[in-house]
């Protein structure tokens, strides 16, 4: 039984960070229905900036989060508006290469800069360093750090669209975008500030995950993008809420495979969920199944 409370306690923290990049997914999707490949590599940065604000800036682990946060928030914009602006009313497919192109391009630009090997965070001190023992479960500091800041920027993210005006034009594009139009909202600025927005959560998983493992390189957006994909498929893509949810589901399920003796094939299972949710309910958990009209 303690050893099933660990693992819960560990697919959280893990959940927590796909759960912040699965929202850049489903809200970018929910408005353009585009699959942002490059979003993976958005959170690589944003390790790395983070990594280079407390090396060399020396500067502690908040001021560190808002920065990579902003700079990432501006990456997502220029993103949006030199690559995908311009293919607005292309075929999809197009639009999907152009993705998978700008994701190998900020890859290995990153490589060219900062060198292909793996760096190390910087080990954190003091209270970061405590943990607190509830029988044999053990919970780190810094995985209360990790959920405390996914809860809090969920928290700003629903308020956001939930209650301002650009939240108010976020939702009546994804549900029209000509009748969103036609009642004078601004469709350009509202997609530009769904990519700032799930840029900034991608931009702070960067940093949390560099945290949480210590170790960062410029391939490691790869593998936590598609899960985090996953996850958005799995909870609904398009519904924030099933982003959070799926991202937590995929954490969870990831860590008990790993715990349990099984990690060669903690991957394999995740992927094997992506084509189970296809098969029996592709609008996945909170979704709803919705005929197109011909």
């Amino acid at each position: 039984m303690e050893q099933l409370i660990q693992q819960v306690v560990n697919g959280i923290s893990l959940g927590s960070i796909y759960a912040l990049i699965a929202l850049g997914y489903t809200m970018v999707y929910g408005i353009i229905k585009l699959i942002n490949f490059a979003h993976g590599d958005i959170y690589m940065l944003g390790a790395y900036i983070g990594y280079f604000c407390m090396t060399t800036l020396h500067l502690g682990f908040l001021p560190s989060l808002l920065i990579a946060m902003v700079l990432c928030t501006l990456v997502g914009i220029t993103i949006e508006k030199i690559a995908y602006k311009p293919l607005r009313n292309a075929a999809r497919i197009a639009v999907l290469i152009t993705a998978i192109g700008v994701s190998l391009f900020i890859e290995y630009g990153t490589m060219f800069f900062v060198g292909a090997g793996v760096r190390s965070y910087p080990a954190m001190t003091g209270l970061m360093v405590q943990k607190i023992s509830l029988g044999s479960t053990v919970i780190t500091m810094q995985q209360i750090l990790i959920v405390a800041v996914t809860v809090v920027l969920m928290t700003i993210l629903q308020f956001i669209v939930k209650k301002t005006r650009i939240g108010k034009a976020m939702r009546a594009v994804s549900l029209d975008n000509d009748a969103a139009q036609l009642m004078g909202i601004n469709v350009d600025t509202t997609i530009s500030f769904t990519f700032a927005l799930g840029s900034a959560l991608a931009g702070a998983a960067g940093i949390l995950v560099g945290v949480y493992y210590n170790s960062i390189n410029p391939l490691m957006g790869i593998m936590p993008g598609l899960k985090a994909f996953v996850a958005a498929v799995l909870g609904g893509i398009g519904i924030i809420p099933g982003a959070m949810i799926g991202g937590y589901l995929i954490g969870i399920v990831e860590v008990f495979v790993s715990g349990y003796g099984y990690s060669m094939y903690r991957d394999a299972v995740v992927f094997a969920i992506l084509i189970l949710i296809l098969i029996i309910k592709p609008a996945g958990i909170m979704g709803r199944n919705t005929r197109e009209k011909v």
